[in-house]
């Protein structure tokens, strides 16, 4: 296993590497962007996660997803994302949860609690709550607010919520009701200065059939996307991670 993350070590140690192995990260959404930041984070040498996502690989995912390929259109992305980790590391351990996540599902979910949570949600009620949770439970928290309707992955920034300055209406959404909940700081977010643009709108109702019997309709626009924005958005969520894991043990010295 040294091997694997030899080149790791050579940039920061073995000690961190070590530190690194007891971590839990919670992944919630697995799609172009929570994907490519729990892949990173595998790589990095984080041996415990648990992974949300309730939806299984569609062909239009194929562009910009990294366990979407042909072979793997209906497959759920939660087993498929538990056989890539394993496959990269095979002592990690992953808890994965095959649901859309609600409000409801909070204590089942937190049934332990996280070193850190990446936030990949696409639906915005689902989003705030676990902000929202995460906020007043202490949980460091890095959070996306949309890789969509995008080209130029330069446009990218990771910065407090505070910073933040776009007249996107997604955007605008989220902050507003994040204000609402009192969480107007301390919030890391990736976001991008691109002006967001679509040729075509198309809007869907989907059906979501949880676990527990319930459903749930959701109203959505089809967004755009393209391969790159989407990735380094997760790249840079994985790396805040790291860079902040980082901080804290090196201030533990």
């Amino acid at each position: 296993m040294e091997e694997i993350f030899s080149r790791n070590v050579l940039f920061w140690g073995e000690e961190f590497q070590n530190y690194l192995k007891n971590k839990n990260i919670f992944v919630f959404g697995l799609g172009g962007v929570g994907g490519f930041a729990l892949d990173s984070l595998a790589r990095a040498g984080i041996e415990n996660f648990t992974i949300i996502d309730f939806d299984t690989v569609s062909k239009s995912n194929i562009n910009r997803q990294l366990v979407a390929q042909i072979s793997t259109v209906g497959k759920k992305k939660t087993e498929l994302f538990e056989k890539k980790l394993k496959d990269i590391n095979p002592n990690i351990k992953i808890k994965t949860i095959d649901d859309f996540f609600e409000e409801e599902d909070i204590e089942t979910v937190f049934s332990q609690k996280p070193d850190f949570i990446i936030d990949a949600i696409d639906s915005l009620k689902s989003k705030i709550k676990l902000i929202k949770y995460a906020k007043t439970n202490d949980i460091p928290i890095i959070t996306s607010f949309g890789a969509g309707n995008r080209l130029d992955c330069t446009k990218l920034k990771l910065t407090d919520i505070k910073e933040i300055k776009s007249n996107d209406q997604f955007i605008k959404n989220v902050l507003s009701k994040l204000k609402k909940e009192e969480i107007t700081q301390d919030l890391a977010v990736v976001w991008s200065e691109e002006k967001a643009h679509n040729e075509k709108k198309i809007k869907n109702i989907e059906t979501i059939k949880k676990q527990n019997g319930n459903v749930v309709e959701l109203t959505k626009y089809t967004p755009a996307s393209t391969p790159f924005v989407p990735a380094v958005c997760g790249y840079m969520m994985g790396n805040w991670v790291i860079l902040e894991l980082r901080k804290n043990f090196l201030q533990h010295m």
